[in-house]
């Protein structure tokens, strides 16, 4: 099995970094090929909306990093995606990396879907602050429904809240919970 994972936050060792690499280790250990992007390390242009990568087999015309993304993607069985909480809502970070999957991810209404196409299983991270992990949990089953229109196979979301306080590193059974998330990937 391969997995691909992407911290979408600015924090190259912050929280969302620690839990998306938390769930790669556990994957890992039971025997999946991971890899694994900070988006403070990568280039992700916005999405022009030309439609391109909708005409032919052209893909998308942005050259950035996302070229390198897609072929991990289109390689693999699993993506992790991991965003902190931004005024109520994932990064812009992971905005951008969500809106470029239009390239690549279709949904039932796009010229390219194939109604047979192996769906990919996705677990999605928010990290936040506030201590309420219910907080903005209308956005993030919003969230989960537009993945899951994008034909992806959402397995879970877990949020992990009061990282302000306590980091997530410090959160007593997280480092455990979350590899734990990754083995059963």
């Amino acid at each position: 099995m391969k997995i691909i994972g992407l911290s979408a936050s600015p924090h190259k060792k912050g929280n969302t970094a620690w839990v998306v690499g938390k769930i790669l280790e556990g994957a890992e250990e039971k025997g999946a090929k991971t890899k694994v992007w900070s988006s403070g390390d990568i280039d992700i242009k916005p999405c022009k909306g030309c439609n391109a990568c909708q005409k032919g087999d052209r893909g998308c015309t942005i050259k950035d990093d996302m070229q390198k993304i897609y072929k991990a993607i289109e390689n693999s069985d699993a993506i992790v995606l991991g965003s902190p909480v931004y005024m109520g809502q994932m990064s812009g970070q992971a905005k951008l990396f969500t809106d470029r999957l239009y390239a690549v991810l279709f949904s039932k209404f796009a010229p390219r879907f194939k109604e047979d196409d192996k769906k990919k299983k996705l677990v999605i991270i928010f990290t936040q602050e506030d201590p309420d992990e219910s907080l903005y949990r209308e956005y993030f089953e919003y969230t989960k429904r537009q993945f899951q229109l994008m034909g992806l196979d959402v397995q879970d979301i877990h949020v992990i809240a009061d990282t302000g306080k306590e980091p997530a590193s410090e959160k007593k059974g997280l480092k455990a919970a979350m590899k734990e998330v990754g083995a059963s990937l």
